[in-house]
């Protein structure tokens, strides 16, 4: 793949994360801000009483310009690096369409970077969380992020070894059979992490999460189907379609 290449897919996934980043920013303000609110008011309802404090960014301002300026920053960045981990990916995982090599990396980057480490530290709401852990939380997190994305690549690299000997099918069951037993492994052995206060509400902690957990989603999955597009036009450019008999004119 030549550098005039790299540097096209590079700006067609700046724009498809551009575009990701819109969709998730519907879904962040219609579905986890509210959760976001309640449990700001959880958290002021049980904070002692020190008088007025001046807030330096309103909520409002966070809940609205705030939000969207970090979900499309971030969808615009996520998109460059995703663009520059397709053109490695690509042709070395299968022999797949450029579309659905973004689909399926996309699926598979999800699942790692993600679902993996949410299932065992899952995201909280404000309220929820001891300041004093802050550090020991965002270690073990990134730690299973990190363990998470190596067990990845080592069960895509297990997968393709022994797909000359076993088959695809058997190899590729093989492959995530592996992951899945490790990656329990290490859910064991981590520490647990539960400072959710008592009278929290359930129904709230949950919706954040599942919210959360839609943004994300949302972000893969929309940067994996317009990328897939983009991509699959400049790499695979349909042939420009022949004109009709009838338009030809006769010669005179």
């Amino acid at each position: 793949m030549n550098s005039a290449t790299v540097r096209n897919l590079l700006v067609r996934g700046m724009l498809a994360g551009l575009g990701a980043g819109v969709l998730t920013l519907i879904v962040a303000y219609f579905l986890g801000e509210p959760n976001v609110d309640k449990a700001i008011g959880f958290e002021e309802s049980h904070a002692p009483a020190h008088g007025h404090e001046v807030e330096l960014v309103s909520r409002s301002l966070q809940s609205t310009a705030g939000l969207a300026t970090g979900i499309l920053i971030y969808g615009v960045a996520f998109g460059g690096i995703a663009a520059l981990a397709y053109c490695f990916a690509l042709g070395r995982v299968g022999r797949f369409s450029p579309r659905a090599t973004a689909l399926l990396l996309s699926g598979c980057a999800l699942l790692a970077v993600y679902v993996v480490p949410f299932l065992k530290y899952p995201a909280n709401p404000p309220a929820v969380g001891d300041p004093g852990t802050i550090g020991k939380r965002t270690t073990l997190y990134f730690l299973m992020m990190a363990l998470s994305v190596l067990l990845a690549v080592a069960a895509t690299i297990l997968g393709k070894r022994l797909a000359p000997k076993l088959g695809t099918w058997y190899a590729t069951v093989t492959a995530v059979s592996a992951f899945a037993l490790v990656t329990g492994v290490a859910y064991a052995f981590l520490p647990v992490v539960n400072e959710v206060p008592a009278d929290f509400p359930a129904t709230v902690l949950w919706r954040f999460r599942l919210s959360a957990l839609a943004m994300q989603v949302t972000l893969w999955g929309g940067f994996g189907l317009v990328f897939g597009e983009l991509a699959e036009r400049l790499l695979n450019p349909k042939p420009a379609a022949a004109a009709p008999a009838s338009a030809v004119a006769a010669p005179s």
